[in-house]
């Protein structure tokens, strides 16, 4: 005998009930989400050239040219392309700043292109390994910056110096053949910033340097040699970099004369002697990275007063005895690196051990109470601290409760079911 329909009604009810209750609790799929609209990576949301108006006078003919033959596009007006900038002057415009950069293998630098191109006063050749000619004197006249940046097939130092008018020179990722640093910088009176870096510069640094520069950048040469007096004079200089040379000697006294330095790295060297007192003369020092050196004997206290220092570097070093910085002036630092200081320590009863300095904690005698923690990930030297690893951890732990929930939801529908079957068969069985 089957049991009446409104009794297999109900059944199913009850079958179908805890499925229902289960989904419900269940967590949400996650959904990808949605994507940015293209409409904000349009190119009309980026600023574009301005459109010559139609009263503009057209580009000289001659510089239309020099720039088809090198390659450049010249189908609409040629003053319109981010790599050119022109003057307004009639009857004909003339380009006064020129940029080729990632240069295709047919491009070649001809001084019939470069003389008709003799109103620059700015040319940058980037990642366009052509070679080098001679520049026009027209050209020479007119130009005041000159990068170079991994292009030219090796460049000397003479070929460098006969571009005499220029107030910015920068030449880097380029074989740089040359005596010395001064054979560039002879004749360059008017120069103001000055970079070689990492183009095999030898010799040593020059003993005269015109006054008006304000940064320098020899980084990443074979420089030898001691820091010249003609350095310590540019009472204007406010960036200097010298770091991974071979120079070697103290640090001079008369550095406290950069009166304008804001920048400050003399990393990679064979620097010695003590840190001079004579820095705490410059008030605008934001950067200074002495790593990786031979300086000795302590640090000095007068570091801690330097108002502006956001970043210092002195690991690696033969630095020893007390840091003498509290933890407000570390606080103040964005980046601080002591690691590779043997015999240098902190004062645990001012400091707290949770403050990761790469160094040890000092006993009574100011000595190191142990050998210095093992040399850990630039982030566990600085003063920078980071809730990512916290967060990350976080959401692994809800990404694992998901499944969880979802076994457990299946286990109680597989539960009720099974339950349900053996009820309905012994209803049956009591129905008969």
């Amino acid at each position: 005998m089957t049991p009446p329909a409104p009794s297999l009604f109900i059944l199913l009810l009850l079958l179908l009930f805890p499925v229902i209750i289960t989904s419900a609790t269940l967590p949400p799929s996650p959904t990808p989400s949605p994507t940015s609209s293209p409409s904000h990576s349009s190119p009309s949301s980026s600023p574009s050239s301005p459109s010559p108006s139609s009263s503009s006078s057209s580009l000289d003919p001659k510089q239309l040219r020099a720039l088809q033959s090198l390659n450049i596009p010249t189908s609409k007006d040629p003053c319109s392309h981010n790599a050119t900038l022109c003057d307004s002057s009639k009857p004909f415009r003339h380009i006064i700043s020129l940029r080729l950069s990632n240069c295709s293998s047919y491009v070649a630098l001809s001084y019939t292109a470069l003389k008709s191109l003799s109103t620059l006063q700015s040319l940058q050749l980037l990642n366009c390994p052509v070679t080098p000619i001679r520049f026009p004197p027209e050209l020479i006249a007119s130009l005041r910056s000159f990068t170079c940046v991994k292009s030219l097939h090796k460049v000397s130092g003479v070929w460098l110096s006969r571009l005499e008018n220029l107030t910015d020179l920068t030449v880097s990722d380029v074989q740089v053949k040359t005596s010395g640093p001064y054979v560039i910088l002879g004749r360059m009176n008017k120069l103001r910033s000055l970079t070689v870096s990492r183009a095999n510069l030898t010799g040593n640094l020059p003993k005269y340097i015109h006054s008006n520069l304000t940064h320098i950048d020899f980084s990443g040469n074979q420089l030898k040699g001691s820091i010249p007096a003609s350095i310590t004079m540019l009472d204007g200089l406010e960036f200097l970099n010298l770091s991974s040379n071979a120079l070697h000697g103290e640090i001079p006294a008369s550095m406290g004369n950069l009166i304008s330095l804001k920048n400050l790295s003399l990393a990679s060297n064979s620097f010695s002697g003590p840190i001079p007192g004579s820095i705490s003369a410059i008030p605008g020092l934001v950067h200074m990275d002495l790593s990786s050196n031979q300086l000795n004997g302590t640090i000095p206290s007068f570091i801690s007063h330097m108002r502006n220092l956001k970043y210092l570097n002195l690991a690696n070093n033969n630095l020893r005895g007390v840091m003498p910085f509290n933890s407000s002036f570390i606080k103040k630092l964005t980046v601080l690196k002591l690691s590779g200081n043997s015999n240098l320590c902190y004062n645990h009863t001012v400091l707290s051990s949770k403050t990761k300095l790469g160094i040890a904690p000092c006993d009574k005698y100011g000595m190191p109470m142990s050998p210095p923690p093992a040399k850990e990930s630039s982030a566990d030297d600085s003063s920078d601290y980071s809730d990512s690893d916290e967060d990350d951890n976080s959401r692994k732990k809800e990404h694992h409760h998901g499944p969880n929930k979802v076994v457990l939801g299946v286990a109680i529908a597989l539960s009720s079911i099974v339950f349900l079957i053996i009820f309905l068969i012994l209803c049956s069985k009591c129905c008969r």
